[in-house]
């Protein structure tokens, strides 16, 4: 039976500290309402259902609002090439959109025969991400491959596939070790990401589609569950920001990736 954690939206504006609540500090994020109603540090409703498909050794559905991502983890005996007889295993990721995820039908990228450099970017993204928190050394000449299929996508789906495929890889592993295909527990933190950006002059948290395409900056940030950062993709769309600006914005995604870092244990404690 699939298990699953819940962000409601009346929880979003608070940092989720293991089960404590705490309210964030409403002075250092203005408090305007966006065009959803949320406030300026507010995420999207969350939910995170494990085991949501019944052959992969890992599965995870993330839903971040309107975005919805399939994060499938499966084990493989073996590594790439250029990994062989080192005494490791590797985890990577494939990433891609379903045709009508989107709001016009995009084209498989398979009948194009190649992938789009967006999706080469974005996959690389997840699987640098998880290997951050792996010791490859103890994954006994396995692969995992963690493949994220975003099935209706609003914005945000990257930072969702990270979040979502460290929980499915967490089961996976979990699965490695009943099955004797490790011995030792090689996950050595938790991860997961959010956006953040400059949106009429102030900084705000977890960018649908529509705020997106009309942000000043973007950026995603990829942290730990102990507080380190792995990734920090930023970009000045209009305005440039200023140090203080980003100081802001990484202040504002710590507080959004300790919430989800919390509803991923919720996730996996049920």
């Amino acid at each position: 039976m699939a298990a699953c954690a819940v962000l409601t939206a009346s929880a979003c504006h608070l940092i989720g500290v293991c089960a404590k609540m705490i309210p964030l500090n409403e002075k250092d994020v203005a408090m305007t309402l966006r065009h959803d109603g949320r406030a300026a540090d507010q995420l999207r409703p969350m939910k995170i259902t494990r085991k949501f498909t019944c052959h992969a050794e890992g599965s995870v559905l993330i839903e971040a609002g309107k975005t919805k991502v399939i994060c499938t983890a499966s084990v493989m005996p073996g590594v790439p090439k250029f990994l062989e007889g080192q005494g490791t295993g590797w985890v990577t990721a494939e990433y891609g959109l379903l045709p009508r995820s989107t709001m016009t039908r995009c084209e498989r990228e398979a009948v194009k025969g190649k992938q789009t450099g967006r999706t080469q970017e974005i996959q690389r993204l997840i699987g640098r991400s998880l290997r951050a928190v792996v010791d490859l050394r103890k994954m006994n000449g396995y692969t995992i491959k963690i493949d994220c299929d975003v099935i209706q996508a609003d914005g945000g789906t990257r930072c969702a596939s990270v979040s979502g495929a460290y929980v499915a890889l967490v089961d996976a592993v979990s699965w490695m070790l009943q099955n004797g295909k490790i011995t030792e527990n090689p996950l050595r933190d938790s991860v997961c990401a959010v956006s953040v950006g400059m949106s009429d002059g102030a900084p705000v948290i977890d960018f649908d589609y529509e705020e997106d395409s009309t942000s000043d900056t973007d950026m995603n940030v990829v942290m730990t569950g102990s507080g380190r950062y792995v990734e920090i993709q930023g970009t000045a769309e209009g305005d440039p920001f200023s140090s203080q600006d980003l100081a802001a914005l990484l202040a504002l995604a710590k507080s959004g990736c300790e919430r989800i870092a919390a509803l991923q244990k919720n996730a996996l404690d049920g």
